[in-house]
C-alpha cells in the first residue's frame, strides 16, 4: 500500500446538482428545498462554472423588498438593489466562483474555504468544468482512516527517514488517530522529524513522543576506575 497523498478528487462529491444561467429564482428555490442543499454551481453552456447562487444572494430580495433602509446610516449601492431584483441564476450568482482543482490537496482547500469564507468548493479540471464538489465534511473523511492503517503508514515514514538506528526502535502506535512513539532514538535532535512525519499522514489527530536517547554507558567498575596506568 502507498503512503496516503489524498486530494480533492479523493474525497469529494461527484454528483452535483447545478444550474443554467437561465435558471428562474423560483426554480433556484424548488432545487434546494428538493435537493436539500444552500448553494449550487452556475455553468455555461460548456459546463464551466461562472458563479455560484447560495441561499445568501437569494434572501436579497427579502432583505431589499421594504424599499428603504433598516438601519440608520445604512445605504444601498446600486449593484445590490439591482441583485435584490434580479430574476435569474446568472443575475443572481456570486462570481466569479471560489473554485478548486481535483489534484489540489486538502489542506489547500480548507485553507481556501478558511479564507473566502465559504463551506464548499466547486472542482474543475484544467479547462473550468465542473467535476464535483467538496464541501467541510467532505474534507473531514480522512478521519475515518482506521488506526491500523495510520500505523502501518506512519511506519513506513520513519523507515524511509535517516535514523541511524533502525525503524524498528521506534514503536508506532494508533488509538482513536492519535499516535503515540516510544522506543529510542541514537539522535534526540531528530525526534521533531520523527514528529513531523507522523503529523504529515493524513488522517492524523495528534502525535505524543515518549522517544528516549541511547541508553548511557555503565561505569566503570570501581576498581578498574582506581586503578593507575603503570
Amino acid at each position: 500500500m502507498q503512503d496516503s497523498q489524498y486530494t480533492v478528487g479523493d474525497v469529494m462529491t461527484r454528483t452535483v446538482v447545478a444550474l443554467a444561467g437561465g435558471a428562474t429564482f423560483k426554480e433556484i428555490v424548488r432545487t434546494m428545498e428538493r435537493w436539500g442543499v444552500s448553494a449550487m454551481p452556475v455553468l455555461d453552456g460548456g459546463g464551466r462554472v461562472i458563479g455560484v447562487v447560495s441561499e445568501a444572494d437569494l434572501l436579497r430580495k427579502e432583505e431589499f423588498r421594504a424599499g428603504e433602509p433598516d438601519l440608520p446610516g445604512q445605504v444601498w449601492r446600486p449593484v445590490e438593489e439591482a441583485r435584490a431584483g434580479a430574476a435569474t441564476a446568472e443575475e443572481l450568482m456570486t462570481a466569479p466562483a471560489v473554485t478548486v482543482h481535483p489534484g489540489a490537496g486538502l489542506g489547500r482547500a480548507a485553507r481556501l474555504m478558511a479564507h473566502r469564507g465559504v463551506k464548499r468548493l466547486p472542482v474543475v479540471d484544467d479547462d473550468g468544468v465542473l467535476t464535483g464538489i467538496v464541501s467541510r465534511s467532505d474534507l473531514l473523511k480522512v478521519f475515518l482512516r482506521s488506526d491500523e492503517d495510520i500505523a502501518e503508514e506512519v511506519r513506513r515514514r520513519l523507515a524511509a527517514a535517516p535514523f541511524p538506528a533502525p525503524p524498528e526502535s521506534i514503536r508506532v502506535t494508533v488509538r482513536e488517530g492519535v499516535v503515540t512513539l516510544t522506543g529510542r532514538v541514537q539522535d534526540t535532535s531528530l525526534t521533531p522529524l520523527a514528529l513531523r512525519l507522523a503529523r504529515s499522514v493524513e488522517g492524523v489527530v495528534d502525535v505524543h513522543s515518549s522517544l528516549a536517547g541511547p541508553p548511557r554507558r555503565p561505569l566503570l567498575e570501581p576498581d578498574l576506575a582506581d586503578e593507575q596506568p603503570w
